[in-house]
Parts: structure tokens; C-alpha cells; sequence
């Protein structure tokens, strides 16, 4: 491994802090992430300095003051933010999210201790190497994630811990250790204090990790705010089409397409509702007439719960409403397709069909090849600029006026125009789209 080598902008602070008679170390994430062998991206400073001794300090700099209530202040080095905080211990967390009170210490230890894991609880300091006092590095060898101390104080301390155990169980490929896991389980219902915009914060970079067993050993949990959910578990689909439960279809097709937020969104949440349309024909094969519009409900009430972005709810909520619309690889209806839905929305369509597929029994995955073919060709359509909106078409409103039509009637007539050019009819020219209505008498 190569030697942990701090950026100028956080190496000036520690050393300033140092120059003055403070011990100061990166600690947490950035040690977390060079042990991994990945690049830190921010960067924490924890030290002996009070806060008002930080300021001092870091005078002729710009500081904010984020929560120096908590020991805590932002020094701008370089143009880059770094938090630093002086070494604290933690009151009672009344409200399960900050602690009461803090108080103030000289040692690097109490304050490492009232961290969450231990992979989070490693400082540095290029004088002194990184401080582990509680096996952090050696449970990232073991790819193991652990509570300090007792995981249900960790948990009742701030409950939004609960999903950063799931987080970087995702994002890291770590287990979560055996006793920890057992007080996330316990302990989820504290995610009902959680701000529904910090949990959509985790549960976003949970599902963009790789997060299949995530979501199928911690199904309660995501319960919690998405209870919905639970009914999936087990679900059987009665149908030869599904060789999963509905909850298992659901995490296939979420790691079956890219971690991209709106689709691993969208997949999550394209099946939600199958349990509540569920009907049993007479010949015992299963049926879920009407659960994409069902789901579609769910998604909208929860990406509201959640506080989610209207540009994020708004795709998602219609690449759920339309994942089960069947795409066939036909010029005409593909330039149809483009124009109802939009060029993005389309190939966003077709991933979510694929990823959806995946999911199936793999003797029913045939559409596959059908889908990928139909991506080709609107890339085709799109790259020859072939007509397939109102916008490509050859003649406008004002054209149409021309002939005499008004009001409703002038939509009705563009229309008529884009369906003759999409479907090869008519050459997209002025004076063929015009011929074809002085033809038919103009008004």
C-alpha cells in the first residue's frame, strides 16, 4: 500500500495546529478510504484545540463557524472545506440525532470512541501513522463492519446510524458483524425520528452500491419508511414467467441495471404494488392487472415522503407507470415512442425493460435482444434526423392557419402531417405536407 500522502490544504492545518502546541489528525472517512485503497474525497480534522483556540489559530484565514457549539469549525485552506473539531465527548441524544451536550477533552481516545464503527474511529497524523485503538483496520481486512462498544447506545445515539451500517455494508462490501446486525434489526424503528430527506440521503447511496444482499437481509429496515415492502417477501408470483417472489424480482432487476439514482429507484419501486393486485386465475396461474399504476401511487407517495427532487420523482414516477408497456422494434412506432416519451425517457424506458426482464425466469428473457435492437434503431432514427415530433415536422401552426383551419383544428391537422411522415406516407417537405391538405379541399 502506498504511503498516505494528505492534500496541502488539510497537511497546512494539521501542521498550523501543530506549530501551536495541538496535536490535530485526519480522522474517519478520509483513513477509512485510503485503507480501501480509495481516494478520499473530504477530508476531517479532530484535535486538542478548543474552539476558540481553533480560531486563533486559523486567524487571516476564512473560518465558519458550522457548529462550534459541538466543537466545530470549517477552515477554508486551498478552496477546500475542512471540518475541524476539537476532541469531545457526547452527552444524552434526547431526539436520537445530536447529542445534548458535548464536553471537551485533551485525549485523542475518548474522542475516537464515540464514534459509530470502528472502520470510522482511525485517525492520522504523518508524525505519528494512523492511531487504531479499536481493530478498524484489521475488521476492513476481515470486510467486516462493527459497532463501537454497545451497538444499541451507537443506534440510540443518532438512529440515522442504522442506515450508514447499511450504506457502507452497499458501498463497501462489508458484513455487518453478527451483534451489530442484531441491534439494526432491533433498533429500526428509530428511523421514524429520521427527517425524511437524511434518510433518502443513505437509502440513495445504499441502492447505488452493490446492495442485493443489503436489501434482502435488511427488508425490515427499509420497511421502516417503505412498508410496503414486506408484503413482497415471499410473494409468490404463481406464474412461469417469474421464477422469484416478488421481493427477490425486485432486487434482481435493482442490481441488474446501472447505479444510476432514478432507475435503481425505479426498479425498486416498479413491483411495490403486485402484492395488492394480485388475482388467481382458474387455471392457477397468477395475474397483476393494473399494478404498474398501482406502484405508480406508492412511488409518488413515498418520493414525497422522502422529499425527493421533482426531477427525480417525476421520471421515476413515469418510468414505473410505464415499465410494462410493451417496445417493439418497428421504425414507425419507435419514432412514436421518441415523440410521446422524449428521446431520454425512451432509452431510460428500454433499460428499465431490460433490468426487468433479467428479473424473469431465464427462459422468458427473450424480449431482451428485442429491446437492445429497438435502442438501435431510435439511435438511427436520431442520427439520420428523421422527423418523429411537431418540432422536426417540415410546416408549423402558422402554416396550417394559412388554408383557412382555426382553433382545434390546426392541432388536429399537424398531427394528421406527423403521422403520415412517421409512417413513410409522406416526404417531410412544406410543399408535400401542404399538397397533402389542398388535396383533401383546405377550408
Amino acid at each position: 500500500m502506498s504511503e498516505f500522502v494528505l492534500p496541502d490544504s488539510v497537511s497546512v492545518i494539521i501542521d498550523r495546529l501543530n506549530e501551536h502546541g495541538y496535536e490535530a489528525y485526519a480522522v474517519g472517512g478520509c483513513v477509512r478510504n485510503y485503507l480501501l485503497g480509495i481516494e478520499p474525497k473530504d477530508y476531517d480534522v479532530t484535535t486538542s484545540a478548543r474552539p476558540e483556540e481553533i480560531l486563533s489559530v486559523f486567524d487571516g484565514m476564512r473560518v465558519i463557524e458550522t457548529g462550534i457549539k459541538y466543537g466545530t469549525v470549517t477552515v477554508i485552506s486551498d478552496g477546500m472545506p475542512v471540518e475541524v473539531t476539537t476532541y469531545r465527548v457526547d452527552g444524552d441524544y434526547s431526539d436520537n440525532r445530536r447529542p445534548d451536550s458535548v464536553c471537551f477533552t485533551t485525549k485523542l481516545a475518548e474522542d475516537l470512541r464515540r464514534r459509530d464503527f470502528t472502520v470510522n474511529a482511525m485517525a492520522y497524523n504523518p508524525r505519528t501513522g494512523i492511531v487504531d485503538i479499536f481493530g478498524g483496520h484489521d475488521d476492513l481486512r476481515r470486510g467486516v463492519l462493527r459497532a463501537i462498544g454497545d451497538p444499541d447506545e451507537r443506534f440510540n445515539e443518532d438512529g440515522l446510524r442504522i442506515l450508514r451500517a447499511l450504506r457502507f455494508a452497499s458501498c463497501y462490501g462489508l458484513k455487518i458483524e453478527e451483534k451489530t446486525a442484531l441491534s439494526v434489526h432491533r433498533n429500526r424503528r428509530l428511523l421514524g425520528n429520521i427527517a425524511g430527506e437524511r434518510i433518502a440521503a443513505e437509502l440513495n447511496r445504499i441502492i447505488c452500491g452493490d446492495c442485493g444482499d443489503v436489501l434482502r437481509e435488511y427488508c425490515d429496515v427499509i420497511a421502516v419508511f417503505l412498508p410496503e415492502i414486506m408484503a413482497c417477501k415471499g410473494f409468490e408470483q404463481h406464474t412461469k414467467y417469474h421464477n422469484r417472489d416478488v421481493l427477490e424480482h425486485i432486487i434482481t432487476t435493482v442490481t441488474a441495471i446501472e447505479p444510476e439514482l432514478h432507475l435503481r429507484l425505479t426498479m425498486l419501486l416498479h413491483d411495490i404494488g403486485k402484492p395488492l393486485y394480485f388475482t388467481m386465475g382458474e387455471d392457477g396461474i397468477g395475474h397483476f392487472k393494473g399494478h404498474a399504476e398501482g406502484s405508480k401511487v406508492i412511488a409518488q407517495d413515498f418520493l414525497h415522503r422522502l422529499k425527493y427532487s421533482n426531477v427525480i420523482s417525476e421520471k421515476v414516477v413515469q418510468l414505473v407507470m410505464t415499465h410494462d408497456v410493451f417496445i417493439e422494434n418497428r421504425e414507425n412506432l419507435i419514432k412514436r415512442y421518441l415523440n410521446r416519451y422524449g428521446r431520454d425517457m425512451f432509452f431510460d424506458m428500454i433499460k428499465v425493460h431490460i433490468a426487468d426482464d433479467k428479473g424473469k425466469a431465464p427462459e422468458f428473457g427473450g424480449r431482451i435482444k428485442t429491446y437492445e435492437a429497438a435502442a438501435e434503431t431510435a439511435k438511427q432514427i436520431i442520427a439520420r434526423n428523421d422527423c418523429f415530433s411537431l418540432k422536426q415536422l417540415a410546416v408549423n401552426g402558422n402554416d396550417i392557419k394559412s388554408l383557412g383551419y382555426k382553433g382545434a383544428e390546426i392541432g388536429e391537422k399537424l398531427s394528421f402531417l406527423l403521422e403520415l411522415v412517421t409512417d413513410n406516407k409522406c416526404e417531410n417537405s412544406k410543399e408535400a405536407l401542404l399538397g397533402v391538405l389542398e388535396e383533401q379541399g383546405g377550408k
